[in-house]
């Protein structure tokens, strides 16, 4: 049987980062039924002050991000008094930096959202991979950092967005059987070109679930499995013949199929 826990994540910001570390650890623990209770932009004595009466209605674990010193202690103070458990998730980091550069942070809230050089390229890398998504522009591919080429359902689209969330403009080009290989698209040789595969079994399920979304009952060879292992077996000989690295996403998520494009990117840079 599941046990119930409360966890309250607080930050004076956005709180993506305060999510994000709760989110990796979360994962570690599927046995455990989890709700998670998120206070944003708490800034004021105020605003802390309601937050602690929630956290007294479900006790439980709270992790946060606060920068202005008085709304730690009062949250902290607030905490021991209610008797429960707390923790601020960037102290340690910090405190190890502070002491390795021999000086202080600026403790600016919210500086890692600033709209700086970094923040607008991220946003034109978005644009890029919105508009060379799916074989779009596919001859002007060469403007790319990446390239993702894979057969229907191996994750090019949301594999790009992330990775153009990262500031890197990627485009994706579908595979399909019957029509020839771009390869004018396939022309530059230093535009970094990785394959995207898939078991075949795997993807077979995945293209039949989505034909049940779009209420799809006839048999057709997109989710035929025989098919679905020719159309697999066939990219994976244009990926040798390119000289492309390839990656197997099955069962991997958006994140681990990013990190590992990330890494075979930068070891060919250097």
């Amino acid at each position: 049987m599941l046990r119930k826990h409360n966890i309250h994540l607080i930050s004076d910001s956005s709180g993506e980062t305060v999510s994000g570390v709760v989110r990796a650890c979360l994962v570690q623990y599927e046995k455990e039924s989890v709700t998670q209770h998120e206070w944003w932009l708490i800034r004021t004595e105020r605003q802390m002050k309601e937050t602690l009466l929630r956290i007294a209605d479900a006790p439980g674990i709270v992790v946060f991000t606060l920068v202005d010193q008085k709304m730690k202690v009062q949250l902290e103070k607030g905490c021991k008094e209610l008797g429960v458990p707390y923790i601020s998730v960037l102290d340690p980091i910090l405190n190890i930096m502070d002491n390795a550069f021999k000086s202080k942070g600026v403790h600016q809230i919210g500086r890692q959202h600033n709209l700086d050089a970094d923040y607008f390229e991220r946003i034109k890398a978005i644009q890029f991979a919105m508009d060379y998504d799916d074989g779009q522009r596919i001859s002007m591919v060469g403007n790319a950092d990446i390239v993702l080429v894979g057969v229907s359902r191996t994750s090019k689209t949301p594999t790009c967005m992330y990775l153009a969330n990262r500031g890197f403009k990627v485009a994706n080009i579908p595979l399909v059987p019957g029509q020839p290989s771009p390869s004018e698209a396939f022309l530059n040789p230093d535009t970094f070109f990785i394959g995207l595969v898939c078991d075949p079994k795997n993807l077979s399920d995945i293209r039949q679930n989505r034909l049940k979304l779009m209420n799809e009952d006839r048999h057709i060879d997109y989710a035929d499995m025989q098919y679905v292992k020719e159309e697999v077996a066939s990219s994976r000989k244009l990926f040798r013949q390119k000289g492309w690295p390839v990656i197997d996403v099955t069962r991997k998520s958006i994140e681990e199929t990013a990190a590992s494009i990330i890494q075979l990117y930068n070891s060919k840079k250097n």
